[in-house]
């Protein structure tokens, strides 16, 4: 489109900003990385995936990672943050692969997808499944389902979910068709009663592993193995015949699940990983297997049993450079902490990083550092017994570096670079190298003006402060405390008094109501919560005097003066609840289409102005220094009051279907609205320097996932920046001038 003279051209100009975005820094990982592949040839070359984060490139010069899949991320895209496999071309360290999709049930809408990026992921091209895949399902942690063929980067094979069996590709993934040789289907289902639910789908295929010794024919590798999630019969196959005929691999064990399958060819053997689940969050037994592929020879190599052995197996590394030399960990070991075993000579012999000594005391062969990410040594380590984590699906050994190795856990990435001191010293550096991933699914952003620039509530982490702008680039030294809770999901402030806090979580059976009186740097216990209310969202008056709680189970509840909280009667449960930021006496509400006031500090409610034609209030935002000026999204777009409520405009009709709003410092004195809703450039991140006469995309390429699970604050302090929190992908920020309509823009589209 060529450049306009002026956006009066349409009622409601929609053009895109220069918004550059970048991660603010909460470091560490935050979530679950179920598998991280090495190139075996080229050095530097690996990959992170992650289970609602995308998936990640290693920058080796400093052990940093950076996002990759952003781009293919839209709203309409949301579930291609789910990587459920990844796989690298042996002959090519710049094509890489995955499967992608969210849910195999009905919390994902579409079918699934295998990717290919030519250019180690600056860009992609997609390849559409007849079926959905399960980035966030059960049993993501086995693997790598996708594999490229050593000899012949035409040919990929990809082990479906939900009974789709086995699938080939011949064109380098461009399309694939199923395997009919191949029969099994991996029939295993967590919970058969679970139909339609989390649990309720057949597990599928486990992993797809090449047997780069067994030579070619027709230009494919002969010998194929195929693992399946089955425990009453067989679940290793093989291929003789390039993938023609399918074959049970003779004398395998057959009453636990594979979780890993790893070739090393100068041994010519496999070495599997089994538990009695298939995780990431179960095993209570497990085993780890060796099979000699020149003998067809299992062998029984678990490191411990009898009462030491009360976990399955999922992380197994292969020394490549160093046959016989393995390192495997349990996959949940909840007490006191997992453990890692190191055998040297095929699994003949293991020894562990760290044994009992005089109980409770431990000896520790390790040395254990969070300098990348403090929070996670505060917040965690110190606070739990274990330090090494839990999940522990993938742990790989870098193919060229036998120092150098890494494993993922559900809160980081852990490693170090002088692994081979464990067979001399008997010790070894573990860091926390998951620098650049930022998987957090972030429930509630504020920026009060005047106090602490942002905090953010997020899910399994508690919650974090960056009290100015600067910090937004440097990982936080702890997370909210005192109390900590696994998910913080609301966070509001004062108005009138910026540094008193409130935030809830959804930890049921202890209190979680928490306040702060320092803008958010420590934290107290709300005295007036009981042990039977969770959830929700809370909203604080201009002085902090009073709790407004829209709880996920007891309805909307209020508390004065750390006094026992009350039901509110004349609000519907479920309420999306707000305070004026400067009368301390107003608070505001919406349900359904009725918009709702109270002026006597939350004690009841009376219906307000009308929304037009809107059937679901679904955010609601005051004006930080203004009384009474509040706007309303809605499912027919943003409607906005100057008297409280009595009365509301719809500010433009150009933007619909709208989720949260926030306003954020614009130039001088004014404030600029930001909203998440579908408009001219589609569903995305808009704003508006002129109260909503206008709206701009300020979101651009950047992908935020579903706008509907995005949240959203406004800088109370700089002017001209905004903040995104993502269900996977952290929190986003930028800034730049929005301008308004009557300036007269020249945008590009």
């Amino acid at each position: 489109m060529k450049f306009l003279a002026s956006a009066q051209l349409l009622l409601a100009a929609v053009a895109e900003a220069a918004f550059t975005w970048q991660n603010v820094k909460i470091g560490g990982g935050g979530g679950f990385v179920p598998g991280i592949v090495f190139h075996p040839t080229a050095k530097g070359v690996a990959y992170a995936r992650t289970d609602i984060g995308g998936l990640y490139r290693l920058n080796s010069g400093d052990d940093s990672w950076t996002a990759v899949t952003d781009g293919i991320a839209d709203h309409d895209n949301w579930h291609n943050w789910g990587i459920d496999a990844l796989a690298l071309d042996p002959q090519n360290e710049n094509m890489v692969y995955a499967a992608v999709g969210m849910y195999t049930n009905d919390w994902d809408p579409k079918p699934g997808s295998i990717i290919r990026s030519s250019d180690k992921g600056a860009t992609w091209k997609t390849t559409s499944l007849p079926f959905k895949v399960g980035g966030n399902m059960p049993g993501r942690g086995m693997g790598e389902r996708l594999a490229v063929d050593p000899a012949n980067s035409k040919i990929l094979y990809f082990g479906a979910r939900s009974g789709n069996g086995l699938w080939k590709s011949t064109d380098g993934g461009a399309t694939f068709s199923k395997v009919s040789s191949f029969t099994a289907v991996g029939t295993f289902i967590p919970d058969p009663k679970d139909v339609g639910g989390y649990n309720g789908d057949k597990q599928g295929l486990a992993f797809v592993t090449f047997d780069s010794t067994s030579g070619t024919t027709g230009g494919a590798t002969k010998r194929i193995f195929v693992g399946t999630a089955d425990n009453t019969t067989a679940s290793v196959y093989v291929s003789e015949d390039a993938g023609s005929t399918w074959n049970p691999v003779k004398g395998q064990p057959g009453k636990y699940f594979p979780h890993k399958c790893v070739l090393q060819p100068k041994e010519k053997a496999l070495y599997l990983t089994y538990s009695d689940g298939t995780g990431p969050y179960d095993g209570t037994l497990g085993a780890v297997y060796r099979y000699d592929i020149t003998a067809a020879t299992w062998k029984d190599i678990t490191p411990v049993s009898g009462g030491d052995l009360y976990f399955g197996f999922g992380g197994l590394g292969v020394d490549m450079q160093k046959p016989g030399t393995i390192v495997v960990a349990s996959l949940n070991s909840w007490w006191p902490d997992a453990q890692i075993f190191r055998s040297t000579d095929s699994g003949a012999t293991w020894s562990k990083i760290w044994a009992w000594a005089n109980y409770p005391d431990m000896n520790l062969y390790y040395g254990l550092t969070t300098s990348k990410a403090p929070w996670i040594k505060t917040g965690f380590i110190d606070t739990d017994t274990k330090d090494l984590g839990w999940m522990i699906e993938a742990l790989v050994i870098n193919p060229l570096d036998s120092n150098h190795w890494l494993y993922s856990t559900g809160l980081t990435v852990f490693g170090g670079h002088d692994l081979t001191k464990w067979d001399s010293a008997h010790n070894v550096t573990i860091q926390s190298l998951a620098d650049g991933i930022e998987e957090f699914a972030v429930q509630d952003l504020v920026s009060p003006p005047g106090g602490s620039e942002l905090l953010a509530a997020v899910g399994d982490d508690s919650g974090f402060t960056f009290k100015d702008t600067a910090s937004l680039k440097t990982s936080p030294k702890t997370p909210w405390m005192n109390p900590i809770w696994s998910t913080s999901l609301s966070v509001d402030y004062a108005g009138a008094s910026v540094k008193n806090i409130v935030r809830v979580g959804n930890t049921a059976g202890s209190q979680q109501v928490a306040v702060s009186s320092d803008g958010g740097s420590s934290w107290n216990v709300y005295s007036g919560a009981d042990t039977n209310m969770n959830g929700g969202t809370v909203a604080y008056s201009a002085n902090a005097d009073t709790v407004l709680w829209s709880t996920s189970s007891n309805g909307v509840q209020r508390s004065q003066y750390q006094s026992s909280f009350s039901s509110v009667s004349s609000l519907p449960s479920g309420a999306v609840i707000a305070s004026d930021k400067q009368n301390n006496t107003v608070f505001y509400a919406g349900s359904g289409a009725t918009f709702y006031v109270s002026t006597n500090t939350g004690t009841s409610f009376s219906k307000a102005g009308s929304l037009g034609s809107a059937t679901a209030v679904r955010d609601i935002a005051a004006n930080p220094t203004k009384a009474g000026d509040i706007w309303v999204s809605t499912d027919a777009g943003i409607f906005h009051s100057t008297n409280y409520g009595s009365s509301f405009t719809q500010v433009s009709t150009s933007l619909k279907n709208t989720y949260q709003i926030a306003l954020g410092r614009g130039s001088g004195s004014t404030w600029n609205v930001y909203a998440f809703g579908t408009g001219p450039a589609g569903a995305k991140l808009y704003g508006s320097a002129d109260n909503g006469a206008s709206w701009t995309d300020i979101q651009g390429s950047q992908g935020f996932g579903a706008i509907d699970s995005c949240k959203l604050a406004g800088s109370g302090n700089t002017a001209g920046q905004v903040y995104v929190g993502t269900n996977g992908r952290g929190v986003f920020y930028a800034s730049g001038t929005i301008k308004k309509r009557s300036e007269g823009m020249a945008f590009k589209a």
